[in-house]
């Protein structure tokens, strides 16, 4: 197996994940920060202080049952790392950080990339949030590919 040092790309073994059990009470986190670099807004983002580090450059632990998946994380990282699955509804929704214009409208429909680019499927967006230059798009996903869909690309 290739390492994500060498292509840039991480694998779900190098992803801390939430429960099952989790996934069925509400939203929650997802950190994909694999680096110990010197970066903490998403603590400070966290309301609920379900996202913490014992030193600047190491990297975010989850609480996942303290997170309320309110996603104001999301837009706050800088590496583009964080993202918010909720698997309450079908189909299930995940909340990605997106830097790029155009900005999709709610009700648009777009293609849901996997961590490479690669189109995995057609979502419709069901929410844009705001915070300085980066958005949280929320999409709906299909329950397979909440963990392959880390991106968008407005079909437009």
């Amino acid at each position: 197996m290739t390492d994500y040092k060498e292509t840039g790309i991480l694998s779900l073994d190098d992803i801390k994940k939430p429960s099952e059990d989790r996934l069925k009470k509400g939203p929650v986190v997802v950190i994909e920060c694999v680096e110990n670099i010197p970066c903490d807004p998403c603590v400070a983002a966290c309301p609920k202080d379900a996202i913490s580090m014992d030193e600047i450059t190491d990297i975010p632990s989850i609480d996942f049952d303290g997170c309320i998946g309110c996603a104001l994380c999301v837009t706050e990282c800088p590496g583009l790392a964080i993202f918010v699955v909720d698997c309450t509804s079908d189909p299930c929704t995940i909340t990605v950080p997106y830097e790029y214009l155009p900005v999709p409208e709610k009700g648009e429909k777009v293609f849901a990339l996997d961590r490479e680019g690669k189109r995995v499927q057609v979502s419709k967006v069901v929410r844009v949030r705001s915070s300085g230059k980066t958005y949280g798009i929320t999409l709906e996903v299909d329950r397979e590919n909440i963990w392959k869909v880390r991106g968008l690309e407005v079909k437009r």
